[in-house]
């Protein structure tokens, strides 16, 4: 018998930044840049599965157009993409989006991922302290420990993603399942099944990607040269952003 057909999620990419300038001129927007990541993990299904069935995607700039959020009852599930700024802070777009995460955690149907400022946005809207972390930065590729859950739902038994915060999430939020950690940030991803997931780290993030931010934040003095030469050596690592993907796919899919 053939599987019942499940028809495109609606996801909607909520956009709290813009890439920086290299990044921008080959994808446009963090839109783009999900989209580029959820091909490459469409394409690594087996079998192989077009994108277009799986996925319908929308872009909204939540920081400079406060009425671009969607109605909840046209999507499926919201996606809050990584950012430069700060997810304790309480300027009028950061709010907006905080209780927007939570209107659509509390309607019970439209699921949230979050990304970096992104998980950090969810931590906050549900109930969790969101702060800067004492211990510093975390950036480029970076080896995470697994719980059992964490495994069963990556499908893989270490986990290694990009990294670009020094901003977390200091305790899980009540109901959620730990599934990575570090010893650097122990709240790396918050889950609850057929509502949640997100990671602290950057599945979306390319080795070029994140050598031009570091580029820059090296120059603009964000960070010190020992902490920005610590981040380039590892920039090239292998890491597992496909793979993170294609659990949000199972996670976004899954009835």
């Amino acid at each position: 018998m053939g599987s019942e057909y499940i028809p495109p999620v609606r996801l909607a990419i909520l956009e709290a930044d813009t890439p920086v300038p290299g990044v921008k001129a080959k994808f446009g927007s963090y839109g783009g840049v999900f989209t580029h990541l959820f091909e490459r993990a469409c394409a690594s299904l087996n079998p192989p599965q077009p994108f277009s069935s799986l996925l319908e995607l929308s872009y909204h700039d939540v920081v400079n157009d406060l009425n671009s959020y969607p109605d909840p009852k046209t999507i499926d599930a919201i996606l809050i993409s990584g950012s430069k700024h700060s997810a304790y802070e309480d300027d009028e777009w950061i709010v907006r989006l905080v209780e927007y995460t939570r209107q659509c955690l509390e309607g019970g149907r439209v699921r949230v991922v979050g990304i970096c400022f992104g998980h950090q946005i969810v931590g906050r809207a549900m109930g969790a302290e969101v702060g800067k972390n004492v211990l510093g930065w975390e950036l480029s590729v970076t080896e995470h420990e697994l719980t059992n859950e964490g495994k069963k739902l990556f499908g893989i038994e270490k986990l290694a993603i990009h990294q670009m915060h020094r901003d977390i999430v200091f305790s899980l939020p009540p109901g959620a399942v730990q599934l990575a950690r570090t010893d650097v940030c122990p709240v790396q991803a918050i889950y609850v099944p057929k509502r949640v997931i997100t990671v602290q780290g950057h599945p979306e993030f390319t080795g070029d990607m994140v050598r031009e931010i570091l580029e820059m934040r090296r120059y603009g003095g964000i960070l010190s040269e020992d902490v920005f030469e610590d981040g380039m050596r590892r920039v090239n690592n292998k890491h597992d952003g496909v793979a993170v993907a294609r659990a949000f796919l199972r996670f976004l899919r899954e009835y």
